[in-house]
């Protein structure tokens, strides 16, 4: 049963529309009705559908906008639009937007009802074909991570086309999915590509991989096929703004050594930590590679995050980054450089008794390695560190009750606008007074620790809720955006909408 939404701002041709079709015969059902593209999208993150009717001149948000809106998240959802008026501009729009058919008001029943049917017809050839790429992903990756047993293998080797008086080399392309406007934007690389000079197949193993094999005349330096890789993704990114990491495997003369060579290029996507996106390196870029033991003074950075120094501690990173990595080194030395400093952080965690998840641990070397490049990296540790000290912070058995008292009250109305003025009346004592014990015993000023909570409490919105920047802003109570977008930086060493982007890290 095909799960379908109507848009539509007239209440009455939207219950019109809802009551003049047998849904259940055409196998469909309407889930969600709504009056603009704003509440549309609203009841699309409850529940997806497979088809949407929507009205073109809306309030708020209008037909073209909202299937604009779907489009970034959902490739496969199918649109038809209804519209009073037989306009060239919407019609050209919609096209754009890959829209299954335009319907002019009044409606005519049977028009409506066959653009569902053939709507429903092509989401099944869709579903079909995708289903048929996916096999074929999964035969492919199995051959390249050598899953075949030798029957297996040959019988898959045979299927693909001949390169005899040839070499091949394979390279895998892996996309910054955050760059790309739509997900099936993706598909203007297998168009693009094209117009190199060498042939290529491209097979999509996953969301954001792609393999590329290309086809040289024999003797080719892999020199050509670097230039000729960086030119194309200079290209796209240029054209697009679509950015992308690739990696070379070595020349082959027969598919049978494909997946050996295929996993050169793998082992070699590693390396996107210290190249970046925009990057493409073959197998001499190691060459001159080396490892090295990461120079970290524990004690400094111990002494600094009990001392509870956000922004010593972000200028001890940056200083820890730039020392190990300005040199040729192996990929491994950022990695020890992260693995030294979390040990030292649950060190501790252990040590001041500070809250620990039981996947903690695991969870944060996850989030290392798939880290996508060294800024990355130096986030993580920054947001971990300063949970560490706001726990510091929080320590209770330390603290007279005063002070507990102040605590808990910016805890619990960090959104109000509060002062030591207020609070110190409350509690019968002199304002001066009580910011003094309170520095003494906190380690800062009630203003900055005013400030940490409403900063970190805005951490938690950004990486856990889909709100708006300014929403956020506003929710922690700050009414000012850019004095918002200041104070994070200065916390955190990162813009609001910079951690958002990485929260998938």
């Amino acid at each position: 049963m095909k799960r379908v939404m109507l848009v539509e701002d007239e209440e009455l041709i939207l219950q019109g529309i809802r009551y003049i079709n047998d849904w259940q015969s055409m196998g469909m059902q309407v889930v969600h009705m709504a009056h603009n593209g704003i509440e549309a999208l609203e009841m699309l993150k409850k529940q997806p559908v497979d088809i949407i009717v929507t009205d073109i001149e809306m309030p708020e948000m209008n037909g073209i906008e909202l299937i604009s809106n779907v489009r970034k998240i959902d490739n496969r959802v199918r649109f038809l639009i209804l519209s009073g008026q037989d306009d060239f501009n919407y019609a050209r729009d919609a096209l754009k937007l890959d829209v299954e058919d335009y319907i002019l008001k009044p409606i005519n029943e049977q028009q409506l009802q066959d653009a569902l049917i053939n709507t429903s017809n092509h989401l099944d050839e869709i579903d079909q074909k995708n289903s048929e790429n996916e096999r074929k992903n999964i035969s492919w990756l199995k051959f390249l991570s050598e899953k075949l047993d030798k029957n297996e293998k040959e019988k898959f080797c045979n299927k693909l086309p001949d390169f005899s008086g040839c070499e091949i080399y394979p390279a895998i392309l892996r996309v910054d999915l955050e760059s790309l406007q739509q997900p099936d934007d993706i598909n203007i690389i297998s168009k693009e590509i094209c117009n190199i000079n060498f042939s290529v197949r491209i097979i999509y193993l996953t969301t954001d991989v792609v393999l590329l094999i290309l086809q040289t005349k024999i003797g080719e330096e892999i020199s050509v096929v670097e230039k000729t890789l960086t030119d194309f993704q200079n290209e796209i990114e240029s054209k697009f703004g679509i950015l992308s990491f690739i990696t070379i495997g070595n020349n082959i003369n027969s598919y049978n050594d494909l997946p050996r060579s295929y996993q050169n290029a793998y082992q070699l996507q590693k390396y996107r930590i210290l190249s970046g996106y925009g990057n493409c390196i073959s197998p001499e870029y190691i060459i001159n590679k080396r490892s090295r033991d990461v120079a970290i003074d524990q004690n400094k950075l111990r002494k600094i995050i009990l001392n509870k120094n956000q922004d010593e501690v972000i200028s001890y990173l940056d200083d820890i980054f730039i020392g190990n990595l300005q040199d040729e080194v192996n990929v491994d030395v950022p990695y020890q450089i992260v693995l030294k400093i979390i040990m030292l952080l649950e060190e501790i965690k252990v040590e001041y008794k500070l809250e620990q998840n039981d996947n903690g641990l695991s969870k944060i070397l996850d989030n290392i390695y798939q880290a996508k490049d060294i800024f990355a990296l130096r986030t993580m540790l920054v947001l971990e560190i300063s949970g560490i000290i706001n726990e510091l912070h929080a320590e209770k058995s330390q603290y007279t009750p005063v002070v507990r008292q102040v605590m808990k009250e910016i805890q619990d109305n960090y959104k109000e606008d509060m002062n030591l003025k207020t609070l110190s009346y409350k509690y019968n004592m002199n304002t001066s007074y009580l910011g003094q014990i309170f520095q003494k015993e906190v380690g800062c000023t009630f203003n900055q620790y005013l400030s940490n909570t409403k900063i970190e409490k805005a951490r938690e919105l950004i990486l856990h809720t889909n709100m708006k920047i300014s929403d956020i802003s506003k929710e922690v109570g700050y009414p000012d955006t850019s004095y918002f977008y200041r104070k994070f930086k200065q916390h955190y060493g990162i813009s609001p909408a910079s951690l958002r982007n990485m929260k998938k890290y």
